[in-house]
């Protein structure tokens, strides 16, 4: 199994590079890990309360149950991966089966902040993007997918994501083996990750 971490701060365009990466590889051989499926069950708090959370800091991601399933994908075991809802802000009751693969993708804006996660990936990208075009991303994504208001958005990007991503996420870029610049369609660096994949599948 050739296991692939990507990071990258929030709208800086990792789903795309996620989605690159896979179209060129069979169905049956990849499988992806999303860390938003980890945030930790808060079923004791009243949905207020959850609201109120910080969800861009690393406290929120239960990285002790995300690696446990990695290893034991690596081990060649079924896991059961949780289900997140957005909307709710908490798990719900349902999970996934997910079986092993010859390729693994984790992907997560908080992944490479936590040595245990670092150590189990094979390959280690962070996806760029400016500020700027990050926001304009996550403005788009929370509003039509999310149900998130403009205003909402833009205050929990000033007082939450922006200092997050300063303090956890922009320092994990030197853990990266691979950046790859994504303020437009990036298709070389993404030949250059598969070709890396292709290399070690073969070995």
């Amino acid at each position: 199994m050739v296991t692939i971490g990507i990071a990258g701060g929030t709208g800086c365009g990792k789903t795309t590079v996620v989605n690159q990466i896979v179209e060129q590889l069979p169905p049956d051989e990849v499988g992806i890990i999303s860390q938003d499926s980890y945030y930790k069950d808060l079923s004791d708090l009243s949905y207020e309360a959850r609201c109120e959370i910080n969800f861009d800091h690393p406290s929120t991601i239960d990285f002790k149950l995300l690696e446990r399933h990695l290893k034991m994908l690596k081990a060649g075991q079924p896991i059961d991966q949780p289900i997140y809802s957005f909307a709710q802000h908490n798990r719900t009751e349902e999970t996934l089966r997910t079986y092993p693969s010859k390729v693994l993708i984790i992907e997560g804006i908080l992944i490479m902040t936590q040595p245990e996660i670092r150590d189990l990936c094979d390959i280690k990208i962070f996806v760029h993007a400016d500020s700027d075009e990050r926001l304009i991303r996550r403005l788009k994504r929370d509003v039509s997918e999310r149900n998130r208001s403009v205003t909402e958005v833009l205050d929990r990007y000033q007082h939450t994501l922006k200092p997050m991503h300063q303090q956890f996420i922009e320092p994990t870029k030197e853990y990266a083996d691979i950046i790859i610049p994504n303020n437009k369609y990036n298709t070389v660096a993404v030949d250059i990750v598969r070709t890396i994949i292709s290399e070690k599948l073969a070995q």
